[in-house]
């Protein structure tokens, strides 16, 4: 069994698919890893310490691969080479661009998009998404407190008092809670909403006050948010019109599987806000959750600062690749007998969730039904 990590070839991806834990997991169960030289560079893994755990470094991998693991979608450079059957494993984008999977199912590839694992307690090991947001939920925080020009903690000096500056977190998924608590323990004041009311526990249990509209819980029972009526859109609007006001930190987390991301703050509420005032924007690459972010920039408009940063998660290439790692690695010990042997069992939960192409086809019922 042969396995294969190349180097991420997305502009600003510096996470890698494996680590070297990974790697030793991997030859202890009978496989051969080759890892592309320079893979880990961005996340300060050297290919000694690659080639220290067991693997082969080489110029270019893939070509005669039983399975290859990648961060995001490979190029098609890597597609053309890799042999009918093999395995393709990682964040492969399954939304919004039906060619870019077509082109993976051609390649004849069996491919697994990480980011459709099922919400089950047993698959929270595999979950890219979880695992990715945690830390970009933490690493927002620190890019607004380094954009603010106030204190996060309240001070008491002798020339007077500093305020704690308030913090309003908007969508508590793992990123946002996350987000809580990191501004939490930088002394913030802390607000936080979504539209599933299941979540008002979590945010009172890290301390954070819950803003709630009266609105119809909006849970899937996936435990994803679904989208709003316009009755409770216009709701939800107004509730946060008029908190974000007073807030001096805004952080966006909010997502809808294969949709836009839901505007939450709009122009005029930004205008609203006092100069000096931080917008973090978490869902800058689905369209943000503000229409003024964009993309790695950071807009100032009116005195309030929106930053759009692209893939926080992998701003922290050398936490997030050996969990990104850890998560296809627990992935793959489904397919993987004690004899060392692959074996894909199609029933499995996880496994079918998953699997967007084989045999030449698209075969996720995302892209095939009608």
């Amino acid at each position: 069994m042969k396995i294969a990590i190349p180097t991420e070839t997305m502009v600003g991806e510096s996470r890698v698919a494996a680590s070297p834990d990974t790697v030793k997991a991997f030859i202890k169960k009978g496989a051969e890893v080759t890892v592309q030289a320079g893979a880990g560079r961005g996340a300060s893994i050297p290919d000694d310490a690659f080639a220290a755990a067991g693997a082969k470094i080489e110029p270019s991998v893939g070509r005669d691969a039983d399975i290859v693991l990648t961060v995001r979608r490979p190029s098609g450079e890597l597609l053309s080479t890799l042999k009918r059957g093999a395995i393709l494993m990682g964040g492969l984008e399954p939304y919004g661009d039906k060619a870019g999977l077509e082109a993976i199912a051609a390649s004849g590839a069996t491919a697994f998009a990480m980011e459709l694992m099922p919400r089950i307690t047993r698959a929270q090991s595999m979950d890219i998404l979880s695992s990715q947001a945690n830390l970009a939920g933490y690493k927002a925080v620190i890019d607004a407190a380094f954009h603010f020009t106030r204190a996060f903690p309240m001070m008491m000096t002798a020339a007077g008092t500093v305020p704690a500056a308030k913090v309003f977190i908007m969508g508590v998924g793992v990123a946002g809670l996350q987000a809580i608590a990191t501004a939490r323990r930088l002394g913030a004041i802390v607000s936080a909403t979504d539209v599933r009311k299941a979540t008002e526990e979590q945010v009172k249990s890290l301390g954070a006050k819950f803003v709630y509209a009266d609105i119809a819980d909006a849970a899937t029972s996936g435990g994803y948010a679904k989208e709003l009526s316009a009755e409770d859109k216009a709701k939800q609007a107004a509730l946060v019109a008029n908190h974000v006001k007073t807030q001096d930190v805004i952080i966006t987390t909010a997502l809808i599987p294969g949709r836009p991301a839901p505007v939450l703050i709009t122009e005029e509420m930004v205008e609203s806000m006092k100069p000096g005032s931080i917008i973090v924007d978490l869902a800058v690459e689905r369209g943000g959750n503000c229409p003024l972010s964009k993309p790695d920039q950071i807009v100032e408009h009116k005195g309030v600062k929106i930053v759009g940063t692209v893939n926080l998660a992998g701003k922290l290439a050398g936490n997030a690749s050996p969990l990104f790692a850890k998560n296809l690695a627990n992935f793959l010990d489904l397919m993987i007998t004690k004899e060392g042997a692959l074996k894909i069992d199609d029933a499995d939960e996880c496994i079918k969730g998953t699997m967007i192409a084989r045999d030449g086809a698209l075969v996720h019922p995302m892209f095939t039904s009608k």
